[in-house]
């Protein structure tokens, strides 16, 4: 089998085993399609990023399980108007899914060097509608604020008062919340006229919400 022919193969079992997994938005689907796993993964784990399991990046930190991915994303209800702010950059896999579905996406991280390699991935796939800032993402972006749709992709043990004030009426925000040596939930939250709505989803596990730069920066 060639090497064109088993990365297909390895691509097609990763989009059954989202959808098994209740990944079964067609929008998301199709986004996950789109954006190739492969280049958010570098190093020794490069040859497992088909694989539905989280793996280590740079700055002690992980690329999420796609399929926890695809939960999330779903769970967020993007539509093609919406202004998302990731809060955790990562590797960029998270935001550059998000691309495929909103009108703008906004990521920050606490780290400097995740925060340039994400820019430097989002150009290279021409993801122009993508900005990516090293800021504390517990505070949010309030100078871009307010956004329709909010993504954490770090566990808080509360979501985090200034994401809630970030929310449009209306808007939705999907994160962990939990102790980080614990079992944490992932939880929807809607924001309406009167206050918000909480929907507690599923069991997951996340690297901790910490505020403050990194050292590295």
């Amino acid at each position: 089998m060639t090497d064109a022919s088993t990365t297909a193969e390895r691509k097609m079992q990763f989009l059954f085993a989202l959808r098994s997994k209740g990944v079964t938005d067609p929008r998301v689907l199709t986004a996950m399609e789109r954006i190739d796993r492969g280049p958010f993964v570098r190093g020794l784990f490069a040859d497992r990023a088909y694989e539905d399991t989280p793996l280590p990046i740079a700055c002690g930190q992980t690329i999420s399980q796609p399929s926890v991915v695809g939960l999330m994303t779903q769970a967020l209800e993007v539509s093609p108007r919406d202004k998302v702010l990731e809060v955790g950059t990562g590797s960029g896999y998270q935001a550059a899914i998000l691309s495929q579905l909103a009108r703008r996406v906004y990521t920050v991280d606490r780290h400097k060097r995740l925060v340039r390699e994400a820019r430097t991935l989002f150009e290279a796939m021409d993801l122009a509608n993508i900005t990516a800032f090293t800021s504390d993402g517990s505070f949010g972006l309030p100078d871009q604020a307010p956004f329709d749709r909010i993504i954490v992709t770090a566990a808080a043990e509360d979501p985090p008062g200034p994401l809630l004030a970030q929310l449009k009426v209306g808007g939705i925000m999907v994160l962990p919340v939990g102790q980080s040596d614990t079992v944490q939930s992932m939880i929807r939250v809607r924001r309406h006229e009167a206050g918000f709505d909480y929907d507690e989803l599923r069991p997951v596990r996340f690297v901790p919400l910490v505020e403050g730069l990194a050292p590295d920066n």
